[in-house]
């Protein structure tokens, strides 16, 4: 078993009225190995200029974490069938609309990898196919979306 870590932390601005919703939404993404990321929620959510466009928001973050999973499988793949990759692009796009449920969630995320080889061998486009599917099916995230979510509050007295 492995474990992952992120710490998110948000503070008030005491100039802000928290309690007439008019406060920003900006905050901090912090990961175990040291990097800090600007958090916010969506424009899309929370209209500007509670939210913070440059920032990163959590469906943003979800799409990418899908992305990257399976880019990184992907190259693992490729490099274990001896194919070389010189680069590896993915504009990948995340849909949020109501669910089965009528809750709003997103729904569909699209992966659309550019992939460039080279080398002696190069891959079929049936090889490339390949590639991805298999990334897809190890992809620890995508294996991950339907994971239980729990919530322990911590109480400080």
């Amino acid at each position: 078993m492995s474990e992952y870590q992120a710490q998110i932390v948000w503070e008030r601005s005491p100039d802000e009225d928290f309690l007439a919703n008019r406060y920003s939404r900006r905050h901090q993404l912090r990961f175990d190995g040291g990097a800090v990321v600007a958090g916010s929620s969506s424009p899309h959510s929370v209209p500007l200029p509670m939210s913070d466009a440059s920032a990163v928001d959590p469906e943003e973050a979800f799409v990418a974490s899908l992305s990257s999973c399976h880019m990184l499988w992907f190259l693992a793949i490729a490099a274990k069938r001896r194919f070389c990759v010189d680069r590896y692009v993915d504009t990948a796009v995340g849909v949020m609309e109501k669910n089965a449920q009528g809750k709003v969630a997103v729904t569909r995320v699209t992966l659309r990898p550019e992939v460039t080889f080279s080398g002696d061998k190069r891959p079929t486009r049936a090889d490339i196919e390949h590639l991805h599917h298999t990334a897809h099916d190890e992809c620890y995230i995508a294996n991950s979306v339907k994971s239980e979510v729990l919530c322990e509050p911590v109480f400080r007295d």
